[in-house]
This record gives C-alpha cells, sequence and structure tokens, in this order.
C-alpha cells in the first residue's frame, strides 16, 4: 500500500470516526438488546475497534516508561487514533499499582489520570487491563508468598483504587479484572504464574490448591469479590474478563468464567483468538462456545500463524457472534515501518496496520456527514 493509499484512507476514516466515537463525552453501555454496546446519552451504536498497547517498539511495557517519556505515550494515542481506533486496551501490573497488600501506589494511580485525559482528548476509549504480572522478576516476593485469600484481597483493593481513579472518566470503555486466568492448581511449586510466551508471564493463577471445589466455584466466587469492589466505587463501568478460549484446544471444553455461574457479574465476553492458518472454521466453531447471549469482544488477535486473508474471514465470520475487536500497536508507525530495514516480525506488523487502516470503514461504518466532520 502506497503511502498516498495510506493518507487516503486516513482521510475517509476521520469520518467514519466522527460517527463511531464522536460523542466522547458519554459513558459506553450495553446496547438495549444486549447484542452490542451504545452511548449511553444518545442511544448510537459503539463498536469497540482498536489495539493493545501493552508494550513499546522496545518491548517495554506501559508504566516502565510512561512518566519520563510522556510524549512517546502522547504520540502514540494520536497515532493510533488515526489509523482509526477507537479503543485502546492498557495493561496494568500489580508491582506498580500497590507498594505492599494495603497501600495503592498513588504516583502510578495519578499517572492513570493523566492517560484518562489524554484518551478523553483523543476521543478514545479505554480498556483497562489489571492485576498484571507479566514480568516475574519485577512481581513482589510479598504477593507470591500470600495465601489464596490474602491475595484476593490484594487484588479487590487494586481495583477499589482503580475504580475510583476512574469513575468519573468517560473515557473508560471497561475493566477487564486480570489477563487470562486459569484455575489449575500448584501445590508443589506454588507458582501463580504458569508458561511464558518468550520473556513475558501472560497466564496467571487464581488458585493453588482448589480444596474440593469446581474450577467454576472458584472462578465465581473470585469475579464476584473484584466486582464487589468495584462496584463500592464506580456504578457504572462495564466489566469483564480476558479469557483464553479453551475451546479452540480442546473442542469439547466449556467455558468456566463465561458459564452461567461465574459470568453473572460480567458484563460481556472477552476472548483472545490467534486462528491458526487453514483453521478459520475450527475457530468460528470454537469462538461459538463463547456466544451466552452477551456481547462479545475479541479483545486480542493477530494474523500470527495464519495469513492476512485468513485473520479476515475469521473477523467476517465472527461478525454475527461478536461486536468488537481489539488488535496490537506498538508505537511504530506504517510509515516508519516503510522506512526502516524490516525483520519478519516488522513485516508481519506492516502488513496487518495496512489491512487495519483499510479495514476500518467497514467495521466502523460509512463516513459522517459533512456537517458533523466540519464541527
Amino acid at each position: 500500500m502506497s503511502n498516498s493509499t495510506v493518507k487516503a484512507l486516513l482521510l475517509l476514516i476521520a469520518g467514519c470516526c466522527a460517527n463511531s466515537s464522536l460523542p466522547a463525552a458519554e459513558f459506553i453501555r450495553v446496547s438495549k438488546d444486549g447484542k452490542g454496546f451504545m452511548f449511553s446519552e444518545s442511544g448510537g451504536k459503539f463498536t469497540p475497534w482498536g489495539f493493545n498497547y501493552d508494550h513499546d517498539r522496545t518491548n517495554r511495557l506501559l508504566e516502565y516508561y510512561w512518566k519520563a517519556e510522556w510524549d512517546s505515550v502522547s504520540g502514540d494515542f494520536e497515532e493510533m487514533k488515526a489509523m482509526g481506533a477507537n479503543t485502546v486496551r492498557i495493561h496494568l501490573q500489580v508491582s506498580r499499582f500497590m507498594n505492599s497488600a494495603t497501600e495503592p501506589n498513588q504516583g502510578s494511580l495519578e499517572q492513570l489520570a493523566r492517560v484518562l485525559k489524554l484518551a478523553e482528548k483523543n476521543k478514545l476509549y479505554l480498556d483497562i487491563t489489571g492485576l498484571g504480572c507479566y514480568d516475574k522478576p519485577d512481581v513482589p516476593q510479598w504477593y507470591n508468598d500470600l495465601e489464596e485469600q490474602d491475595r484476593w484481597d490484594v487484588q479487590a483493593r487494586f481495583w477499589a483504587a482503580v475504580a475510583k481513579t476512574c469513575r468519573a472518566s468517560p473515557a473508560v470503555f471497561c475493566y477487564d479484572l486480570m489477563n487470562e486466568p486459569v484455575v489449575s492448581e500448584d501445590k508443589k511449586n506454588r507458582d501463580w504464574t504458569p508458561g511464558a510466551f518468550g520473556d513475558r508471564y501472560f497466564v496467571q493463577r487464581l488458585t493453588l490448591d482448589l480444596r474440593g471445589r469446581s474450577p467454576t466455584q472458584v472462578a465465581k466466587a473470585w469475579v464476584n469479590q473484584l466486582v464487589a469492589a468495584i462496584r463500592k466505587h464506580d456504578a457504572h463501568h462495564l466489566i469483564t474478563v480476558g479469557a483464553i478460549p479453551w475451546a479452540l484446544t480442546w473442542p469439547n471444553a466449556k467455558p468456566i468464567f463465561y458459564s452461567k455461574e461465574a459470568s453473572e457479574n460480567l458484563d460481556f465476553v472477552s476472548v483472545h483468538f490467534y486462528p491458526k492458518s487453514g483453521e478459520v472454521d475450527k475457530a468460528l466453531k470454537a469462538l461459538a462456545v463463547y456466544n451466552i447471549g452477551k456481547p462479545m469482544v475479541i479483545e486480542e488477535m493477530f494474523p500470527l500463524s495464519c495469513s492476512l486473508e485468513e485473520i479476515d474471514r475469521f473477523i467476517e465470520g465472527s461478525r454475527m457472534m461478536a461486536c468488537g475487536w481489539i488488535s496490537f500497536y506498538w508505537g511504530k508507525t506504517i510509515a516508519e515501518h516503510k522506512d526502516e530495514k524490516r525483520t519478519i516480525a516488522d513485516e508481519m506488523m506492516l502488513h496487518w496496520l495496512e489491512y487495519f487502516v483499510k479495514k476500518t470503514p467497514d467495521i466502523l461504518g460509512p463516513p459522517a456527514p459533512t456537517r458533523l466532520r466540519a464541527e
């Protein structure tokens, strides 16, 4: 895709975004039919479409640079908006938001408030994902040494502090309680963060010992405790959990967090899908398992193991079930990718971003009338 084509698409996208996210002062709610999202006052449709902004181009997590390099963060938000995004998913670490089991980090909460203002300025909505333990060396030992209930209590205090900070901001799309929690035992090693993807630990256990409980019972108790902590301070913003779609691995697997019992207090479904080449239909069949009568957002997706044509087929095939799609952006623009020597990973990201720009009008609808664009 040429630079002139990209510029033309960005101009078109500006109109689409005016239609999809113009009322940035409005909160987001579940639509009246329960199938999607709407703006709280105007009642217009809101379709989450955007990026996970979890690290920068050098693989540093957001909280490692968001204070000292604020201009970079601000620029990245402008770039995501220019490409057509209306939603940005950020990831908050336990180590950066809790000084101890009982004391929140005020400096991090103040910086989060600054990000809220940045999102409001750019008419972007935040998917705020919490309780990250992605860098194992950075996770406090005191936190890992806690027993289950004490750990959950810290997690509840984390969310209470975040909710108090964010409750008045219309720039919050949702709170995601945790990225990819799992309910599996580890009585011997007491490892709360099993497995790694590269040098990061994205999966986190909720318990080390089921003690006769079913996984669904554990998930329900955990969700309800954290939701209650948020609702004491914020009665309105949506709440979800970013889940691994185990039905993609085991076709007969049933949802745990999106079972009837555990999902009672969750507002919508969030699932993470990376379809494999030649297995788009399999991915869509697995996605259907999570179609439980609540709005569904594919909170992570990327053509990691498939072609752009196949990820497009997955998105198109999911539109009967899903009402939002979020991929990745790490602070390197299309132009920068083209101007610099590229690795295989860079090449993949370049083609994805070009696709994202081109796909935006199709996802967000036709451009707004000229009158709205002028305003």
